[in-house]
């Protein structure tokens, strides 16, 4: 028998998966010691004629370092074999160069040979579906499961994808990633690049470690991760906080024993704009406006002098020409990006910080004639500090802190007000500047575009977050095994402050006669710099909570167990604080890791409604169970089939739309009426909204059902979830209430909707020697249905909201437009118009000859909207590629406005390239109806017209990258160095390509980056 020798130290070894990111992919090519999974095992060779035996202490985890459990290693024979603890390590005495199989659950992950030079660091890919099944869902109040051991509904995105895209929102990250989960992008303005989301239909709840928080700008990477959970199961514990929809649960990073872990990030993105509405220019401005007088009855306004004279540009000041999108804003605008992070500890402290800077221009030009910057740029700072300490063999706590400081800057009047001036500004409607260099207006046409943006002055806000976290967690195994307790407190605060330094300006019509100087009118006046503050907003939110938790495995009975009680107070400016309370809990029962048994439950309530018990609090109970099928007996034999659970939940959850107290009846000082003469004015009180004293939550029941598997030894992943979710006590005002109480009637709990639809996902990981490839895709398809709605009396039932989509628009039903004075003389009359040729034409659907509101029916989509996402990554040596694409099919737009009309603001505004395929006997199938002045009440009345397909494919993302060799970096001290370039939002492909699909009517477009960017680990 050999002698073991001392060990010199822990051995290092590296485990690289099938899917490794670019790091880790050229730390492998270093690695003589480590071999590919292939069929057979093959043994190299013994640097020694005797191996020598050592203590072999592996720390297997996920490429994030986070540690796995349940992972089995073992040698070929199985005379050495162990499963990784709850801190992810196995030991065993294991000679060198003895070949190791990492498995889970029988499947091979893969093969590695023990060294004596290598740190005990076995990575492994989260996206391999045997390795996600060890990865614990983190669920609420800071809890988590093993996902097999689970009914809940959920998906987990990891922050190596997270910190792909450089964005300011955690939403953004999550695009297209996560089954049922829709995101739309308002704006892409920076500081406010405002993202919705809709989870299977719904709004989510955002729950940031443990705790439920409205905060969407993160630095990425200080997110370890981000759980969806979609059913009533997973999101019980909220109770009357579940806003209808699931949770968005972020967990921060946390620190992990062992050596520091130093990371270095720099990057630099060029910003585009994607879409901005296409304005004419001048001549063909004046062409289109005199064709719309003529239209209205008018003479023309230019003549055909002024439309040469706007064609040649021989005259700029009278006959100006101005591309004002291009005159005040870039080309492209500059962000930068600065993220530092260390991460380690030992078994007596762990500690995560981060310190990430962000520095965003914006779209606005500046002049030099300032000494200040007008543009709208936008700069952070974060520092995020999760220190996590064992005071002793029981006693842990931990300090989790992020300080945050978000500064913005805009010119005086606002992007706001230069993008909607653009829009309504035409080409011709004055210069820049006039010959003496004042600013160029006229008296329709005072507020020059160019002196908005440089000459307004400008303003600044300064927004400044706190956070502080602290927990104490006592084991209490003296009492049983398992059995814990846990004390959370939590304090947020926020302050946004707005300086203005507003200057007001004149603008100056030059008129210059045949002979002599030119005169100037002159609009408005120069002013001095005015200063002002004031806080725009501040809130603070305290959170307590006291938790009791049990976890244990007895032979073949695991059980899992929380139950805590919490209080949240949050304090907007000077209104009363939004107070919820109450107890909740979760007890998850397996047998052999077969059966699961789920029981969630959340009893609580808030201080917005009335205190007598019956309504303060509700109870919201869900339940689930789940098969894992593949570990049966009777399934062992089927060797194609890796993992196969099924799974499903039913239960209730609720939303209480925290309103201010409105069960109280509330009045409001009015002006006072007149008794005789002024002298005997009394003063008066006015009644509002009335009281609803018997205001509850809005409540729903939600049914899920699910199959998650792997096949083809783990190499193909699936899962396919149905869901169908009843709501009811939705809160609506009653259609058929009378107006002659003289008041407005109160939101009551009577409405009824229903979502239901579909839910898949696709993950295929295979290696082919250097080659790793990875290809994921999520569908989702969802349905709604309006069941009940107190609406008004309406005589037909195309015109009824019930049974129609939720949120479903109506208006006229477009037959196209009117070619001749006889089509129209034999068509429906329309009510208080007189149509022309080239107007819209709408169908009469209820047969009387006459159009109006009993016309209306629904427009738009009726079918299941269908958000869909699709990625693939591809390893090569030290290069690394992907890309992941995402869109939306089944969905509608309705464009309306100063963007989509022609020749709006009683008839000053502007003119677009869509307006150049307008109607006339000459081009009878135009896309626009006839040109007109100001607003038509016939063609710009809401109806299908306006209403065009929304579908979209978008290249959400696209990466590339190389990682230095190790050998090369090792020489320089270093871990890794990673050198990466991306683009976001790179392609489009839309079935209506003249908008961005997701901004348009002159928001602030969505940005395109191209990014560069390093990554250096130490």
């Amino acid at each position: 028998m050999r002698k073991p020798v001392p060990s010199p130290g822990l051995p290092r070894l590296l485990l690289l998966a099938a899917g490794l990111t670019g790091t880790h992919a050229a730390l492998a090519q270093t690695l003589p010691t480590e071999i590919a999974p292939p069929p057979a095992v093959t043994t190299p060779a013994a640097p020694e004629p005797e191996p020598v035996s050592t203590m072999f202490i592996p720390s297997v985890t996920d490429e994030n370092t986070e540690p796995l459990r349940g992972v089995k290693v073992a040698n070929a024979s199985g005379s050495l074999s162990a499963v990784t603890d709850s801190v992810g390590q196995v030991r065993m005495d294991a000679p060198q160069g003895e070949v190791l199989i990492l498995s889970i659950d029988g499947s091979e992950v893969r093969r590695f040979v023990v060294g004596t030079s290598l740190r005990p660091i076995i990575l492994l890919d989260t996206k391999h579906p045997a390795v996600a099944r060890l990865k614990p869902v983190q669920l609420l109040n800071s809890t988590a499961i093993r996902p097999d051991l689970t009914a809940a509904s959920t998906q987990t995105i990891y922050y190596n994808d997270l910190q792909k895209l450089p964005v300011t929102s955690f939403l953004t990250a999550l695009t297209g990633r996560v089954a049922g989960l829709q995101t739309f992008s308002f704006s892409g303005q920076p500081g406010n690049d405002i993202v919705g989301a809709s989870l299977l239909g719904q709004s989510p709840t955002v729950v940031i470690d443990g705790i439920v928080r409205p905060i969407y700008a993160f630095d990425l990477e200080e997110i370890e991760s981000v759980t969806v959970l979609k059913d009533a199961l997973s999101s019980a514990m909220l109770g009357v906080r579940n806003s209808n929809a699931g949770v968005l649960n972020v967990t921060t990073r946390r620190g992990t024993p062992g050596q520091p872990r130093i990371s270095f990030t720099v990057q630099s993105a060029i910003q585009q704009p994607l879409k901005l509405p296409q304005a004419l220019d001048s001549y063909n401005y004046a062409t289109l406006y005199n064709e719309a007088r003529v239209n209205d009855g008018l003479a023309p306004l230019y003549t055909a002098r002024d439309l040469e004279l706007y064609q040649n540009g021989q005259d700029p000041i009278g006959h100006p020409n101005v591309n004002w999108r291009d005159q005040v804003l870039k080309k492209s605008s500059q962000l930068n990006r600065y993220t530092f992070s260390a991460s380690g500890g030992n078994k007596y402290a762990k500690y995560f910080v981060s310190v990430e800077h962000l520095n965003q221009s914006g779209l606005l030009k500046t002049s030099d004639i300032n000494k200040y910057n007008t543009s709208n740029d936008y700069k952070s700072y974060t520092l995020r500090s999760n220190v996590d300490l064992q005071l002793n063999k029981k006693l842990s706590a931990g300090v989790h802190l992020l300080g945050r400081i978000l500064d913005s800057n805009d010119s005086g009047a606002g992007i706001s007000s230069v993008l909607s001036s653009i829009v309504n500004t035409p080409a011709n409607a004055y210069p820049v500047y006039n010959a003496n260099g004042s600013y160029g207006g006229t008296q329709q046409f005072q507020n020059n575009i160019q002196a908005q943006a440089i000459g307004s002055g400008y303003r600044e806000n300064y927004r400044r977050d706190v956070i502080a976290d602290f927990y104490l967690k006592r084991s209490l195994d003296e009492l049983t095994p398992g059995l814990w307790a846990r004390a959370t407190g939590s304090y947020y605060a926020s302050l946004s402050e707005n300086i203005a330094r507003n200057k007001a300006y004149a603008t100056f019509l030059q008129t210059t006669p045949a002979t002599g100087e030119p005169t100037y009118q002159q609009f408005g006046a120069n002013g001095d710099q005015a200063n002002g503050n004031g806080i725009a907003n501040q809130n603070n939110t305290t959170y307590l909570e006291a938790a009791l938790g049990y976890d244990r495995q007895l032979g073949a009975h695991g059980l899992n167990a929380i139950v805590l009680g919490s209080r949240q107070a949050f304090t907007q400016d000077s209104d009363l604080p939004y107070t919820t309370q109450g107890i909740s809990g979760r007890a998850s029962y397996n047998y052999q890791g077969k059966y699961v048994a789920e029981f969630a439950f959340g009893l609580n309530g808030t201080n917005r409604f009335p205190d007598d018990g019956a309504f303060r609090y509700g109870f919201f109970p869900a339940g689930g169970l789940a098969w894992n099928i593949s570990r049966e007996d009777f399934m062992k034999s089927q060797q194609w089939l890796s993992y196969l659970k099924l799974y499903g939940s039913y239960g209730l959850t609720g939303n209480d739309v925290p309103s201010y107290f409105t069960y109280l009846q509330t009045y409001f000082d009015t002006s006072g009426p007149y008794f005789g003469t002024s002298a005997g004015q009394a003063s008066g009180i006015s009644e509002q909204v009335l009281a609803n004293v018997n205001r509850t939550w809005e409540k729903a029941q939600k049914l899920s059902v699910g199959v998650q598997g792997a096949v083809l030894d783990n190499h193909l992943g699936f899962t396919l979830e149905y869901y169908n979710s009843k709501y009811y006590d939705l809160l609506q005002q009653r259609g058929l209430s009378t107006s002659l109480i003289g008041q407005q009637y109160p939101d009551e709990n009577i409405g009824q909707n229903r979502n239901y639809g579909f839910t898949g996902q696709l993950t295929y990981q295979q290696s082919f020697g250097k080659l790793s490839l990875l290809m994921a895709g999520n569908v989702g398809v969802q349905q709604s249905k309006v069941l009940f709605a107190d609406e008004v009396y309406r005589p037909y039932p195309w015109m009824r909201r019930t049974g129609q989509r939720i949120g479903q628009s109506f208006g006229y039903i477009a037959d196209g437009l009117f070619q001749s004075a006889a089509e129209i003389a034999g068509s429906a009359t329309t009510v208080g118009y007189r149509p022309q040729p080239g107007d819209i034409k709408y169908k009469d659907l209820n047969g009387d000859g006459v159009i109006d509101q009993l016309d209306q029916a629904v427009i738009g989509n009726t079918q299941p909207t269908v958000p869909f996402g699709a990625s693939l990554s591809l390893r090569y040596g030290s290069f690394d590629f992907s890309v992941l694409a995402q869109g939306v099919l089944n969905r509608t737009v309705y464009l309306s406005g100063g963007s989509e009309y022609a020749f709006q603001n009683g008839g000053f505004g502007g003119a677009f390239e869509q307006h150049l395929d307008r109607w006339t006997p000459d081009n009878p199938n135009a896309t626009y109806p006839r040109l007109g002045l100001g607003a038509n009440p016939n063609n710009q009345a809401v109806s299908s017209y306006w209403v065009h397909d929304n579908n979209y494919l978008r290249i959400k993302n696209v990466e590339l990258g190389y990682t230095l060799p190790l050998g090369l970096s090792s020489k320089a001290r270093l871990q890794s160095v990673r050198l990466f370039a991306s683009a976001t939002n790179l392609l489009t492909f839309s079935q209506y390509d003249r908008i961005d699909p997701e901004v348009f009517n002159n928001a602030y477009p969505q940005q395109r980056l191209l990014n560069l960017g390093l990554n250096i680990k130490l």
